[in-house]
């Protein structure tokens, strides 16, 4: 079985974010970074070269697959700032039609810019993913 290439490393999540070098994009980051680990109540870890991950997480799938992952995070990316909300969308619709101008993927949720949606309500989604996942992972 293929290993997983994304882990946690000792790399300084300041310097990264620092390496920014969209200046709105930077200032996004950083806000979320402060959010998320308000959240968490964790620090940030780098995980591979390029997200930021909040926390860790063991899954195991019926095919024997398994491994390590963050209970959130965000990567700062040159299209978009790109949020992990790790329990997917499916149980927050409510949360979702409230949010704002976003796309999303499986537990990937993109944003423009933190202009474009209710801080709020980003954090209610967060928090909620959060919760979400330390009960079914014990995380």
């Amino acid at each position: 079985m293929a290993e997983l290439k994304t882990k946690p490393t000792s790399a300084s999540v300041a310097a990264f974010l620092d390496r920014v070098e969209n200046s709105k994009r930077k200032q996004d980051a950083l806000a979320v970074n402060e959010m998320m680990e308000r959240i968490t109540g964790e620090t940030g870890k780098m995980w591979g070269a390029s997200i930021v991950g909040f926390g860790s997480y063991h899954y195991k799938y019926a095919s024997g697959r398994e491994g390590d992952w963050m209970v959130t995070g965000f990567s700062p990316r040159k299209s978009a700032l790109t949020l992990y909300i790790m329990p997917g969308y499916g149980a927050f619709d409510d949360i979702m039609v409230r949010l704002g101008k976003h796309r999303t993927g499986k537990s990937c949720l993109y944003l423009n810019k933190l202009e474009d949606v209710d801080l709020t309500v980003l954090e209610e989604l967060i928090t909620k993913s959060v919760q979400w996942m330390r009960e079914k992972y014990g995380a």
